[in-house]
């Protein structure tokens, strides 16, 4: 059952976990993406809690904070699904790794699906927004909501409504600093390789309170306009649902 709390007022590599690397590139890229329907603004409560499950994504799945922060979210509006089974059903990008002294040449896109191995077995990478917005229609018949590109007054606003958010950030909540790239399919995909997803669930006037699947904190306390950022520097990316 939902509950609310309204306030008053490879092998280690990236996604999901912290790692080092000598190849990284620092300069953002926006891979080819069209920017989603305006979500009309409405009024922001100034604070407000979602008491969402938390679900941690280790053991299991080393790079599987995406599926497991939509498992969150799912659970939260009613379905009983976990993250394994999400972990089977979200679309893939099979694309194999390429390396070259250490360089990545070629991999997927993870625009298109999960780009590696997501149990860690082998080396691993993330999923955008698109797949998993398809993954959350698949279980709530079509209610997802893309609020990728989206004011961030939008997100807060949807939350005060009492929907948690499957946001994209870094996995210190910060700018990403760890930039690569690789050829796909004739194009260069540059992306953060310190990505990393967790759900919003709450906020108030300085603070927004995150479920982190990776350090398994529940209602983690992030300064509001650091994680903005970060957010920011993630392309906006942001999924949730409607009833």
């Amino acid at each position: 059952m939902k509950r609310l709390i309204f306030l008053f007022m490879f092998f280690p590599l990236i996604g999901c976990q912290q790692t080092e690397s000598n190849h990284y590139q620092a300069s953002p890229y926006k891979i080819n993406y069209e920017p989603k329907k305006l979500v009309q603004q409405e009024e922001v409560k100034k604070e407000m809690m979602v008491d969402v499950p938390l679900i941690k994504q280790n053991p299991e799945l080393k790079f599987g904070c995406e599926v497991t922060s939509t498992a969150m979210l799912l659970q939260y509006a009613g379905v009983p699904v976990n993250k394994m089974e999400l972990y089977k059903q979200v679309k893939k990008d099979p694309d194999p790794l390429v390396e070259r002294n250490g360089n990545i040449i070629s991999w997927g896109n993870p625009a298109d699906g999960f780009v590696g191995d997501m149990t860690g077995k082998k080396k691993g990478y993330a999923v955008f927004d698109q797949p998993i917005e398809d993954l959350v229609n698949q279980y709530l018949d079509g209610k997802a909501i893309n609020f990728t590109n989206q004011p961030f007054s939008s997100l807060l606003t949807h939350v005060g409504k009492g929907f948690p958010i499957v946001i994209w950030t870094t996995g210190d909540y910060k700018l990403p600093n760890r930039w690569e790239s690789w050829e796909h399919q004739g194009k260069t995909i540059k992306t953060p390789l310190d990505l990393h997803v967790v759900v919003l669930v709450g906020y108030d006037q300085e603070y927004v309170y995150l479920n982190d699947p990776l350090s398994g904190v529940k209602q983690a306390k992030v300064d509001k306009e650091q994680f903005i950022q970060s957010w920011d520097a993630l392309e906006k990316r942001a999924v949730s649902y409607h009833e």
